[in-house]
Formats: structure tokens, C-alpha cells, sequence
């Protein structure tokens, strides 16, 4: 297949009359149009306005997609105990399938093709299932909480741990080695220092499992891990063994000197969750100073419930309008490193190679986006425009692995008509048990 456009291959590469040629899993070529076309004269041509690798969501909830709009204007500790996690342990396995397969086709609607996810405490597998049927490449862990968690989801350490390693010795690699596997602690305010360890000792056992988990998002939350530990939140998950080159920290906004130091002295990845961090009013991460220290840095949209919309191109504006205000400086933040942190930045974190750019021999993660539109006339700048400018509904092909999981706006892998029926039913279901959680 001979995939034709204006090609941005990366974030400082991009050809006005370009191709890309596909084969099997895999990009064979890129180049200039017509010399791929005299080379590659049998293959079949399809264009688009954009092409674009696939985006990479650094910290995601698909199966938080049910709660979508019940907690806004709450803080952190109060929005998570009191209506996102009391939501999480109302849901059948059933229930939960359909909440992660309507995150996952939001995200392959809208470009994102690799998504780091924090899925819940139970029915993780049917979480698995779900993103293998719709196609997207991922990092999935179940989530571990073995103290202060609602009924529901607290969970025995051990048994915690042995249903993550059942999961590992079951999904990771799984699908084509599209998805892989996360052990998940959720953060260290539900967490035993035992649970913490036994999730660094259970990654180390597999090759290729990575650790996610959140940090130091909110002060509430420091002020929690201090009492209970004496230690700031990323000086505690070091002593524990939660830092390193296989650890995704979500957030890290409330961050010292010394911390900072300690995530670019391991090489722990860092994903920067600007509309969530907005929304819950927990601060702005010091991301800046993050990439100068030379911390890897990925993108991520979190949960619906805290954002509303798991649009990449929102959360790449967001994530640079608000380094600038936050800095007072135009150039914080460009286009060109955000995208990097939607790409390339964000398959280092997930721990995939040959992933985020458009180079011959790397993995075929492909999106094609409409510039048919009034938002996006004139046309000077074609990075800019997806950054600044772009939204999710402007995607309408998008390619995991050389698959075509979405071509002229529709799914081919699932049906989405009836995916979000399913998950309109569930809602309606549930209102009652939202209406008795606001009273309470």
C-alpha cells in the first residue's frame, strides 16, 4: 500500500508531496511521491490531506469512560474516593468491557494508536480482550490497592499480585505483541510499602513489563505519603523501587529539587496530563524543567471523568498554551516538542522501539487527517496546524501494525454504533447509583 499526502514523518521532517509505502506491519519507504510511485508502480495509492505516525497516549483510564462528566469541579481526593472509585467497583465484568472498548475507540477515532492505560482493580482481563478485538497497540496494567480503597476494590497484597501475574503470563505479547503488560500500582496513598515492592519484584521477574503508576499530582495527596512514609511522594517510590528506565510516573506536578534530580539520574519516564491537572486544579508540571534535566517526557488525556474528551490534539494545545503562560515565555513548549511528546517521547515511555516517527523499517502506526476545513485554511504550517489547530474529528484513517483500524471516519475492527448503545444503556443503569453517591 502507497499512503500519499503531506507527510510529516516527524517532528522536523515533513515532505509537501509525500509518500509512505506499507508492508505488512511495517513502513518499507518514504519519500517523495512520484519517485515512490515509479518504484513502487503495482501498489495501491491511497491519499490524505495529513499523514501523520500514530499519536501515543502516555496516561490513560479507558475504563473510566462510563463517568464521563459526574464529578466536575472536584478536587483530586475528593473526585477519586467519592465518585470515580465507588463508579470502578459498581461495574459488572460485562460493564467493564464495554467502558474500555469505548475509551479505546475514542482514542482510535481521534489518532491515538498506543495508549498507556491504568485500567481498575477487577475484571482487567476483559480490559485486555477489548483492546485486542479493536486493534490499538497498548501498555495495559490491572490496578493494585490494598489500603484506604472503597468496597470493591480493596484487595489482599498477594492476591493482588498473583491476578498481575496471571495477567502477565496471559496478555503480555499478547495480540501480535501489540499489547503488552504494566504492573499498576494506583498510587502510594492505596498502597502498602509491601504492595509497592511486590510490584517491583513481579516486573523484574518478566522481560519487557513496565511499571505505571501516579505521583505527586496533587499537594493533599504529598502531604498523605509524607505522614505516612516521612518521605516526599518520588523519594518514597524510589525506596521502594518504583523509579527507573521501565517506570511511567503520571502527573509529577508537586516535585523538589532533589526529586527532580532522582527521575533524571534513574531515567524514569514522566507523562504530563495537562487538562486533567487543569480541571482538578492540581497545578501546572514543571515540564520544562523536566526536558532541560533531560527526563523523558509523554502526553497523556487520563481519564474522561477528569478531562471529557480523550482528544490528543486538545491535550498537545493545552499541554503548550499553558507551559507558556506558566513560564511567561512564547517559546516554551513549541509545536515541535509537544509533538515529540505524542510520539516519539511517548513509545520510549511505553517501551516500544520503531515507534513515533515515519522511517522505513519502523512499526506501521499511521493516521491520516482531513484539512478540507475552515479551521484549518490557510494551511502555512502543517505541524503547527496539528498542534494548534487539529482536532480528534479531523482523523479519518488511522493504521496500527499496517491494519487499517479506521478508514473515511468509520471502524472496521468493531461495530461503534453498537459499542456506544451498549455503553448508553450501562449509563442509564447507573444514574441511580451516581444520584445516591452525590446525596451521600
Amino acid at each position: 500500500m502507497l499512503l500519499s499526502g503531506t507527510v510529516i514523518a516527524d517532528s522536523t521532517t515533513i515532505l509537501d508531496d509525500g509518500a509512505v509505502v506499507v508492508d505488512g506491519s511495517q513502513i518499507e519507504a518514504v519519500g517523495r511521491r512520484d519517485d515512490l510511485r515509479d518504484r513502487y508502480p503495482d501498489r495501491e495509492e491511497r491519499t490524505y490531506d495529513i499523514l501523520a505516525p500514530g499519536l501515543v497516549g502516555g496516561h490513560l483510564h479507558s475504563v473510566q469512560s462510563l463517568g464521563r462528566g459526574i464529578a466536575d469541579d472536584s478536587e483530586l481526593l475528593e473526585w477519586l474516593f467519592q465518585y470515580v472509585l465507588p463508579m470502578e467497583a459498581s461495574l459488572s465484568s460485562e460493564e467493564m468491557e464495554i467502558a474500555a472498548k469505548l475509551g479505546y475507540l475514542e482514542m482510535i477515532e481521534s489518532g491515538t494508536t498506543t495508549c498507556i492505560d491504568h485500567l481498575s482493580v477487577n475484571h482487567a482481563d476483559r480490559a485486555f480482550e477489548a483492546a485486542g478485538e479493536i486493534g490499538i497497540r497498548g501498555v495495559l496494567g490491572k490496578v493494585l490497592m490494598d489500603q484506604r480503597s472503597p468496597t470493591g476494590l480493596l484487595e489482599d497484597t498477594d492476591e493482588g499480585l498473583a491476578e498481575s501475574k496471571r495477567l502477565i503470563e496471559q496478555y503480555h505479547g499478547a495480540f501480535d505483541d501489540r499489547i503488552r503488560y504494566a504492573v499498576t500500582p494506583r498510587f502510594a496513598v492505596s498502597c502498602s510499602e509491601a504492595c509497592l515492592r511486590g510490584a517491583r519484584d513481579l516486573a523484574d521477574s518478566y522481560e519487557g513489563v513496565r511499571i505505571h503508576t501516579h505521583a505527586s499530582e496533587n499537594r493533599d495527596e504529598i502531604e498523605t505519603v509524607e505522614e505516612d512514609t516521612g518521605m516526599r511522594n518520588i523519594h518514597w517510590l524510589d525506596e521502594v523501587g518504583l523509579t527507573g528506565d521501565d517506570v511511567v510516573l503520571a502527573h509529577c506536578v508537586w516535585t523538589s529539587e532533589s526529586e527532580r534530580e532522582l527521575l533524571a539520574e534513574t531515567g524514569t519516564h514522566v507523562t504530563y496530563c495537562p487538562s486533567s491537572n487543569m480541571k482538578l486544579a492540581s497545578g501546572i508540571a514543571p515540564i520544562t524543567d523536566y526536558l532541560e534535566r533531560g527526563i523523558n517526557v509523554a502526553i497523556g488525556n487520563d481519564g474522561p471523568p477528569c478531562n471529557n474528551t480523550l482528544d490528543p490534539f486538545t491535550e498537545m494545545r493545552q499541554g503548550s498554551l499553558l507551559q507558556k503562560v506558566d513560564e511567561l515565555d512564547p517559546v516554551a513548549a513549541s509545536a515541535e516538542t509537544l509533538f515529540e511528546m505524542a510520539t516519539v517521547n511517548g513509545a520510549k515511555a511505553a517501551g516500544f522501539d520503531r515507534l513515533g516517527a515515519l522511517r522505513e523499517g519502523w512499526r506501521a502506526d499511521i493516521i491520516g487527517l482531513d484539512t478540507d476545513l475552515t479551521r484549518a485554511t490557510p494551511l502555512h504550517d502543517p505541524l503547527s496546524h496539528l498542534v494548534f489547530g487539529a482536532h480528534g474529528d479531523d482523523v479519518v484513517f488511522t493504521m496500527v501494525d499496517g491494519e487499517i483500524l479506521l478508514e473515511d471516519g468509520e471502524v472496521l475492527t468493531v461495530d461503534a454504533d453498537e459499542i456506544r448503545t451498549q455503553a448508553s444503556e450501562i449509563d442509564l443503569a447507573l444514574e441511580e447509583y451516581r444520584d445516591q453517591v452525590t446525596e451521600a
